[in-house]
């Protein structure tokens, strides 16, 4: 079972549900590469409406025919493993944002498949 309390960064990113990398959704692409490099989790959020640095609000409004609304993923794990993981996140990323905050961590154990 991982523990971590105390310390610790999270990882925001912010991206479109239609984003890609190599024909995949790029939330997902960032999951899996976060799973991959060995980070405490990692969730993926998805917005109602939002816009971003192209001032186009997308919004999951019923007469709207917009579908590309924003998601995000956070994560959280210890400064070392999140500053490691940030090389392939700039790799992936060629839109959206990504921001980087200390937290405390004041619970956390992991053990089953609480995402």
């Amino acid at each position: 079972m991982m523990m971590l309390t105390g310390p610790a960064l999270r990882l925001t990113v912010h991206v479109g549900e239609n984003d890609t990398w190599h024909h995949r959704p790029l939330h997902s692409e960032i999951v899996h590469r976060a799973h991959a490099a060995g980070l405490a989790g990692a969730s993926v959020f998805r917005g109602v409406e939002g816009f971003g640095a192209g001032s186009v609000v997308h919004t999951s409004r019923l007469l709207s025919l917009c579908e590309d609304l924003p998601v995000m993923i956070v994560v959280v794990d210890s400064a070392e493993r999140v500053r490691a993981f940030l090389p392939q996140l700039r790799e992936l990323m060629t839109t959206g944002l990504a921001t980087v905050e200390e937290v405390e961590v004041v619970h956390g154990t992991a053990g089953g498949d609480e995402g």
